[in-house]
């Protein structure tokens, strides 16, 4: 195996390429801007609806953008696909921050939101580190008999139920005691490190298949019997971690023999559980393949029967930043050109056709706790409109094949006791919230029924996936509705974290089920000003230690803010007009209550 350093995300990023990762053309996409003159005239005989212009000082250059809505055209649900977290350090879910951050997470659907996590079954005491932790679950006596402890193991699920949040159980990885080559075991990575020293011990396949089937039985039995069946049902189970990478040190034939084993323990404990798999790097390509037809058709190594239970399929999606001429400039269409062939690929299997789909790790890069320039995104709005922009064409791209796609996991949570927007890919920094997590708080408030929405200043979903988003800017809209609200968010998005013109936009309303009223409005916003701990912890002179009165005012700044007191909208033969300035890389929420 090669060894690189991580300033370029190194050995990991290369294998996630040749995972799957489509290699984008950069071809220009020809794009006009222009300015808009805000006049607005009123026709008192037709009695057209007031429009409601929010309060924002117009940027000195602008151009015009308009979003239609259309709330009487339906065109199917709005999954809640965002509900999903993970991190590869699980001790930190108990510890202070980390039970914090758990807790707003939990408070964005109560026991609708999952969190996955590395190492659940790794050696250890539980002292976690970069990319890093464990739970010391599984040892043996002297004589090679198992000894089971779920102490720590309880106390991360304890702090995810107590909260609202339920398991996306990983299986893994190799205990020490297990492993057939268990030394070295625990790595001491850190974000100076090259990133293939991460594969130790714990990445090997078991020395007792038996044994390793064994410990996932004994561990469903007791969450079972913990937590109780309903509880456990809910869950997803699924083996290790992109096993078509360094995650793995055994074959696939070796994985496969993993899997069964695992998910055979999982359901002889509960028949009833919902099991799946393999979350590969990317979408997989051969590996997935194989992977599908030994699940679908193959010999199951530990029950000899033919094939193994599949509930749902996972695979992941990353995006590739770089850095270019002193600013980032984001890979979208690495991630989307992954998920738009890993949904191809599951779909080409008639009998995966409703399978639900999880893209287990879905983010605009693959390291979490990488440092370095082209990292340098994560603590700003750039990282929340990447998040807007990519979310709603994972939508898009679901539809345009016709699969059950039920999740898209953000590989982000927090880095206990490190300083303030240290750089790493995260939702929150020492107890403050990151613009990013204002995105989840937007998609929590959507209505569930997904109506039309269309933008002028939007960039073609295929355009995007082979150019990505360099020349002008994507700017759009997601709209859903149900009996009394309708809900527009909206994102300014460019792959280049550079200054740009503000979008002066017209959101036309149209088909709205009521008329000759009056409508409540509120904008909610995430961009320099609003919503935004970083840009307003900038301003205090970035203090290394915030005092009580500033983590406050820091705290405050990091919750989902409004665009002013909430306002009325008049409609008028079931239209509505609202104006607004959008600046680049700022995202809105725009709710409509009649």
């Amino acid at each position: 195996m090669g060894r690189t350093t991580h300033h370029d995300l190194g050995f990991h990023t290369r294998a996630r390429r040749r995972a799957g990762a489509h290699v984008a053309k950069r071809i220009a996409v020809a794009g006009t801007v222009g300015l808009l003159a805000l006049a607005a005239s009123l026709a008192a005989a037709r009695r057209m609806p007031r429009e409601a212009v929010q309060p924002v000082s117009p940027p000195s250059e602008t151009f015009p953008v308009v979003i239609r809505v259309d709330a009487g055209k339906e065109v199917g649900a709005l999954r809640p696909i965002w509900r999903f977290f993970g991190a590869d350090e699980p001790n930190y879910a108990y510890m202070k921050d980390g039970q914090k951050l758990i807790t707003e997470l939990g408070r964005l659907a109560p026991q609708q939101v999952y969190y996955r996590a590395h190492n659940l079954l790794t050696s250890g005491d539980g002292t976690p580190a970069l990319k890093w932790g464990s739970t010391n679950a599984y040892r043996e006596d002297a004589q090679g008999n198992p000894i089971y402890d779920w102490t720590i193991l309880d106390r991360i699920f304890d702090t995810y139920l107590e909260r609202g949040v339920r398991p996306y159980v990983q299986i893994g990885f190799m205990p020490k005691d297990l492993s057939i080559e268990p030394e070295p075991y625990q790595h001491r990575w850190t974000p100076e490190a090259e990133y293939d020293e991460i594969y130790t011990g714990w990445s090997y396949p078991p020395k007792d298949y038996k044994k390793w089937g064994d410990l996932a039985y004994a561990w469903a039995k007791h969450c079972v019997e913990k937590y109780g069946r309903e509880e456990v049902e809910q869950w997803y189970w699924q083996v290790w971690n992109e096993a078509n990478i360094g995650y793995w040190r055994g074959t696939p034939e070796e994985f496969h023999k993993l899997h069964d084993y695992a998910i055979d323990g999982v359901r002889r404990a509960l028949p009833s559980a919902r099991v799946g798999g393999p979350d590969a790097a990317g979408h997989g390509g051969d590996f997935m393949r194989e992977f599908i037809e030994h699940v679908l058709r193959g010999k199951n190594h530990a029950t000899a029967r033919t094939g193994t239970p599949l509930d749902f399929v996972s695979f992941h999606a990353k995006g590739r930043p770089s850095f270019e001429d002193g600013h980032v400039r984001m890979g979208i269409a690495d991630q989307l050109a992954t998920i738009d062939e890993g949904f191809r690929l599951i779909a080409s299997y008639p009998e995966l056709k409703s399978t639900p789909i999880v893209i287990g790790e879905s983010d605009p890069e693959g390291c979490a706790a990488c440092q370095g320039p082209r990292l340098a995104y994560r603590n700003t709005t750039m990282y929340s409109s990447y998040t807007a922009a990519s979310f709603a064409r994972k939508h898009d791209l679901a539809d345009r094949y016709g699969v059950n796609f039920e999740g898209a996991l953000t590989w982000a949570f927090e880095f206990e006791d490190q300083p303030y927007f240290a750089g790493f890919r995260a939702l929150a920094t020492n107890g403050l919230d990151l613009p990013v997590l204002n995105v989840f708080r937007m998609f929590s408030q959507m209505a569930s029924g997904r109506v039309a929405a269309t933008s002028d200043a939007a960039v073609p979903l295929d355009a995007i996936i082979e150019n990505g988003v360099r020349d002008r800017p994507d700017v759009s809209a997601l709209a859903s509705r149900d009996d009394n609200r309708l809900t527009v968010f909206a994102w300014h998005y460019h792959d280049d974290d550079v200054p740009g013109p503000a979008a002066e936009v017209k959101l036309a309303l149209e088909g709205l089920p009521v008329t000759d009223t009056q409508a409540r409005l509120q904008h909610f916003r995430i961009d320099g000003e609003h919503s935004n701990a970083y840009t307003a912890w900038q301003r205090m002179g970035s203090p290394p230690k915030p005092d009580a009165k500033q983590y406050a005012e820091l705290e405050k700044a990091g919750q989902l803010a409004t665009m002013g007191e909430p306002s009325t909208i008049d409609v008028a033969q079931s239209r509505a007009t609202v104006r607004f300035t959008l600046p680049r890389q700022a995202v809105s929420l725009v709710v409509v209550e009649w």
